[in-house]
């Protein structure tokens, strides 16, 4: 399965890396996303990067301030997320699905495999 680490607290305007690795696993064969629950509400997408790493994609809540990108050698996929700001406050889940990019990369239930989550909190 999939292990996702890096969250913790962090002040407003600061910067969180989270990591998605997978233990007995090549990641370069799914599509991987990024997602967080914050507290009474839905899941979101947050970020999804294709399985070569040339194609991301992120929704206007985040654009121009986390990035989403793939390090082969280490086998994992990373989250880099700058100007925090408390709306940001959330569990955050990696996930993937062995498939080319399309509409489905927004959709929680279209990815069979999932991180167990890690928790980012942002004060202001």
């Amino acid at each position: 399965q999939l292990q996702a680490s890096g969250g913790g607290l962090v002040q407003a305007g600061g910067s969180l890396r989270l990591s998605c690795a997978a233990p007995g696993r090549t990641l370069e064969i799914y599509f991987m996303g990024w997602f967080r629950q914050a507290l009474g509400k839905e899941r979101e997408f947050v970020a999804g990067i294709s399985r070569s790493g040339g194609f991301t994609k992120y929704p206007d809540s985040v654009k121009g301030r986390f990035t989403i990108f793939r390090n082969s050698a280490k086998n994992t996929v990373y989250l880099q997320m700058d100007s925090l700001k408390p709306e940001d406050t959330a569990v955050y889940y990696c996930a993937a699905a062995e498939r080319n990019y399309g509409p489905w990369v927004f959709r929680e239930n279209e990815y069979p495999y999932w991180g167990q989550g890690t928790l980012v909190t942002v004060s202001s």
